[in-house]
């Protein structure tokens, strides 16, 4: 990053992208302050301590990744198409490579856990929500949540674990179009009763 004014947030998302790195411990001020060429005083202009960082870098994780994306999405009116548009978003190109998987294997930090759970309830009643307006009962629309989600959860992890083995996981690896579209015509098509 070049030097000069280094905001709260160009320090956010540096720590972020640390945690998509390395975990939790990767999130150091000294190795974030190179990173931004600046000095360790400017953190201190910014935070109290690296809780204080690591508290405001989860925030804007579910700001950016939950809360605005969820505004965009309500704004399109057609139930499917908003449908559509919410896993052309969520399962598209990653801001920060990794971050989701990283977070998730560090829920035993209380700060992590809190916003981590609080991420998971908003996406997974948005995601019911959306599901009811195509159609589905509450209690169909919560189990296709469900099924979601962990669909979700799932391809950032093959993604990042096996994305030669499973290209079309990529947001733009050959098939990913594809299959994305398989995705979402099959999770959203009413089940078939058995013949």
């Amino acid at each position: 990053m070049a030097k000069g004014k280094v905001t709260k947030d160009d320090w956010t998302m540096a720590a972020l992208r640390a945690l998509a790195r390395g975990g939790l411990q990767a999130v150091a001020v000294d190795v974030l302050a190179r990173e931004l060429a600046v000095s360790r005083g400017s953190f201190y202009w910014h935070f109290e301590n690296r809780e204080a960082l690591l508290v405001a870098a989860l925030e804007a994780w579910e700001r950016h990744a939950t809360t605005e994306v969820v505004a965009a999405v309500r704004e399109e009116h057609d139930a499917r198409a908003r449908a559509r548009m919410l896993f052309a978003v969520a399962l598209g190109a990653e801001e920060i490579a990794g971050l989701e998987p990283a977070l998730v294997a560090h829920t035993a930090h209380p700060a992590v856990a809190e916003v981590v759970a609080r991420v998971t309830r908003t996406r997974l009643a948005f995601l019911a929500e959306i599901f009811g307006g195509v159609g589905f009962g509450p209690q169909e629309a919560r189990h296709r949540a469900l099924a979601a989600y962990a669909a979700y959860l799932g391809r950032l992890e093959l993604r990042r674990t096996a994305p030669d083995v499973a290209p079309e996981v990529l947001p733009d690896g050959p098939g990913a179009e594809a299959a994305l579209d398989h995705f979402i015509t099959m999770i959203l098509t009413p089940p078939h009763p058995p013949a």
